[in-house]
């Protein structure tokens, strides 16, 4: 299970896999590729603050995961311990000089991604406080256009090409409390006495 860090870490664990992944095989023949973690206030016009060549790496929504909140929760009852299971949805968007250039970038994105499915060990960006058991897995996710479009107008930028992830199950978790016996007291009573 992960500290509060392990947002972050999941974040930055995207960067730090895409810029390898880019580093062994450019996108874009003769350029340097660079995926950046980035905060709405980047993407805002007139000047977004991306590099082109270049793909965004945006955090846009934090949702705890429906299906596994009970059993967490059960766990948690059992040793005190606290437990958040989230899914993470991030949008990566392409910057390039050109819609070729974009959709290499997109190409080797989803090419280095789905070869991975994950993160696990020391694909774990540190400061999420990882376990050695954790792991993150990457899905595509299923977003209607509508929905896409929908996320976009509630950015300030323009909408460009961007591919919806899912970094699902970051489980944030607090120290358990460990708590000795339980003892009962009844007011009233005495011991060794008859009754």
């Amino acid at each position: 299970m992960a500290g509060f860090g392990g947002v972050a870490a999941v974040g930055k664990s995207f960067e730090a896999v895409l810029n390898a992944g880019y580093a062994a095989t450019q996108p874009i023949a003769g350029s340097s590729t660079r995926a950046r973690l980035v905060s709405t206030d980047d993407l805002d016009p007139p000047a977004p603050a991306i590099t082109r060549p270049g793909l965004s790496v945006l955090l846009y929504r934090v949702d705890f995961n429906k299906t596994l909140r009970a059993a967490w929760a059960a766990a948690g009852a059992v040793d005190g311990a606290a437990r958040l299971p989230l899914d993470l949805h991030y949008l990566l968007t392409a910057w390039g000089d050109n819609p070729e250039h974009e959709h290499r970038i997109i190409g080797r994105t989803l090419q280095v991604l789905e070869s991975l499915g994950g993160f696990s060990g020391p694909l774990l960006q540190p400061g999420g406080e990882w376990s050695v058991t954790d792991s993150v897995q990457l899905y595509l996710e299923d977003m209607p256009t509508e929905d896409l479009m929908r996320t976009f107008d509630s950015l300030q930028c323009e909408f460009r090409l961007s591919i919806p992830y899912i970094a699902r199950v970051v489980v944030i978790s607090t120290a358990g409390t460990s708590g000795g016996p339980v003892l009962t007291s009844v007011r009233g009573a005495r011991t060794g006495v008859d009754g």
